[in-house]
């Protein structure tokens, strides 16, 4: 009687050493017989002992690591450097290769050779250096819902001033209505809100200047916060350069201890999520299967730029 195939499989815990020693062969006899006829035998040969060294965990792995130690080696013997890891698998040498030999192949490519080579040079030199700290990326503050911006309004309007009531006006409207935050919050005077083209603009100075659209729920109290600012400040004080309009704002409040804290970042983040909404932009990247932003600005930038009535019609003119 045949044994069945599975009775042969240990079981418990060599579980995973046997599919470790499976996958260690595997990866072996890859590593073995790779033999591209394009690689003289001494470029070929390195590369395998550089590979085996490094002990990749697939053999998917092994022929890519493969393919980027050929690569770098029959590269190092062009320009006359001996076979020898130490010295083929420096830094400057795999950069050397990257923008000179690699550079006729694709980005994507690229960026691909170097991240194996880098992990071969780690794998392969006693002496490399330390890996960069991975640092965290910035990620996008939270925006306020419906309710709570109602409630910081309701807020502004139960101030027993009238200074204060149009300046934290001022501030939510700039931030939540038309998305601004440090210096071009603190520079808008009064005078810089216009109503044009069909709705209300605020007119933004500085390097980043430009005309935002303002959401049109909040044009009346944004005109009510300019009228009384006139010439000066909408958010209060007597200098563009000035710091903390926020926590100067919030300290002198009266109540509002119940509600979370108020952030310009935050304002902001609801106006990108509003605007984001009405543009259609997360129909638009799932369609096109973008998960990621970093390439739309290359793209935005072949795109004729819309008129001053067609940005407000579009991001200001109607009530979301």
């Amino acid at each position: 009687m045949t044994t069945p195939w599975h009775w042969s499989i240990p079981h418990s815990r060599s579980v995973s050493q046997y599919i470790y020693r499976v996958t260690s062969s595997e990866v072996a006899l890859v590593i073995a017989r790779w033999q591209p006829a394009s690689l003289p035998t001494d470029v070929a040969v390195f590369a395998k002992e550089v590979v085996s060294e490094a002990a990749p965990p697939s053999a998917v792995r092994a022929k890519a690591l493969l393919f980027a130690a050929g690569k770098l080696g029959t590269f190092a013997t062009s320009v006359g450097l001996e076979l020898d890891p130490a010295l083929v698998f420096t830094p400057s040498v795999i950069e050397r290769f990257i923008v000179t030999d690699a550079a006729a192949l694709g980005p994507a490519t690229r960026r691909t050779l170097r991240s194996n080579l880098r992990f071969l040079s780690a794998a392969c030199l006693t002496n490399a250096p330390p890996a960069p700290v991975p640092l965290s990326r910035e990620r996008a503050k939270a925006p306020y819902d419906p309710a709570e911006i109602a409630a910081y309004l309701a807020l502004a309007d139960a101030q027993p001033t009238l200074a204060r009531k149009m300046r934290l006006s001022g501030l939510i409207v700039l931030g939540a209505g038309a998305g601004l935050m440090g210096g071009d919050l603190r520079a808008v005077r009064g005078t810089d809100v216009v109503v044009r083209s069909g709705g209300l603009v605020v007119h933004v100075k500085g390097h980043r200047a430009r005309v935002v659209p303002v959401l049109a729920r909040y044009h009346e109290r944004l005109v009510a916060s300019a009228r009384f600012a006139k010439s000066e400040y909408v958010t209060g004080g007597f200098s563009a350069s000035r710091r903390n309009v926020t926590s100067g704002l919030v300290a002198s409040l009266a109540g509002g201890a119940d509600l979370p804290t108020l952030e310009v970042g935050r304002l902001r983040a609801t106006w990108l999520r509003e605007v984001a909404g009405v543009i259609g932009l997360k129909a638009f990247m799932e369609a096109a299967g973008i998960v990621c932003s970093q390439r739309l600005g290359d793209l935005v930038a072949t795109v004729a730029t819309p008129t001053e009535r067609e940005a407000v019609s579009l991001l200001g003119a109607r009530a979301l």
